[in-house]
């Protein structure tokens, strides 16, 4: 999709216009992707906008960056501030889409990036549903992707890596060239791992199962953690399981989570209809609720928002 760019990105504590928000061409994350990152999305809520589980996401910014061996240059705490500002200077009242990243800058090239100095810059911008309105009501089509999930004895899937995520463009590429709206990877053991930015959920006679995670290659959803909660919440059974692709074909609901995402029911499977093709009973109450929940209208789930004003 498309970015409509706003006034202001925050870059190492100073925010500077968008247009300016640049870096040079020998910067080392450029070259070899050793970088993290994170996706966060901002609602509007009766309070104003609201960041939602911003503290979570930062948190994970910072194992992110343990696991790669960089020392980001400031707190929990102030990247939490920089990211409410970004929101509020830009006036984002209707919500958006933030992104802090933490990238090895200018100045030693190679790879050994320990030299290198770390730079955290945040940006926030208006962007509407991942995989479109249609999706999120109707459902998507998805394949099983030719191209696996990293092994995490290759490269560390508990974290979230910049450079990692060419696996997950190169299924995405083969998903829609093919005329997917999505791909499903499965793990360097044939398992069932995640989508390329996405977990996934199957319904199976009432109980939710979903892959587990850094040992199949995939990454620790936040949005995931919250719908296991609201499921559990909402009476139903929730397991993290091995699923291989024919549990895909024959589930009675599937669904996939994240944070650009949301949550989307799947329709089809490699051109099998998911129960009947048609969002399932379970996935649109999860829907309804995990939609009231970020927008501040379940008080069970108020302390996942973090109010900007």
């Amino acid at each position: 999709m498309p970015l409509t760019p706003t006034e202001k990105i925050w870059m190492d504590g100073e925010l500077v216009d968008w247009a300016d928000a640049k870096v040079h061409v020998l910067t080392h994350t450029m070259h070899y992707g050793s970088g993290v990152f994170e996706g966060i999305r901002a609602y509007p809520t009766s309070r104003g906008v609201s960041v939602f589980r911003l503290r979570d996401h930062i948190k994970r910014l910072f194992s992110s960056a343990k696991v790669f061996m960089i020392d980001i240059p400031y707190t929990v705490d102030q990247l939490v501030d920089a990211a409410r500002t970004v929101v509020r200077v830009n006036e984002l009242v209707d919500g958006c889409y933030v992104r802090p990243l933490v990238y090895l800058g200018y100045g030693e090239m190679g790879l050994n990036p320990m030299p290198c100095p770390v730079n955290v810059s945040i940006a926030a911008w208006p962007w509407g549903t991942y995989l479109g309105d249609e999706g999120v009501a109707n459902g998507v089509r998805v394949k099983i992707s030719s191209w696996r999930r990293h092994d995490p004895n290759a490269v560390p899937t508990a974290a979230k890596g910049t450079g990692m995520y060419v696996n997950s463009s190169l299924a995405k590429v083969e998903a829609v060239k093919a005329g997917y709206d999505e791909a499903i990877l499965l793990a360097p053991d044939g398992n069932v791992s995640e989508c390329t930015g996405e977990n996934l959920f199957i319904v199976d006679h009432g109980r939710l199962i979903t892959p587990h995670t850094s040992d199949a290659g995939a990454l620790w959803g936040i949005t995931q953690q919250s719908v296991e909660a609201i499921a559990h919440d909402l009476g139903y059974a929730v397991s993290h399981e091995q699923l291989i692709r024919s549990d895909l074909y024959t589930a009675d609901e599937a669904f996939l989570t994240g944070t650009a995402a949301e949550i989307v029911p799947i329709r089809a499977v490699d051109d099998r209809l998911v129960g009947d093709g048609r969002p399932g009973p379970i996935t649109k109450r999860l829907q309804e609720t995990y939609f009231s929940a970020v927008r501040g209208e379940v008080d069970q789930y108020k302390d996942w928002l973090d109010h900007v004003d």
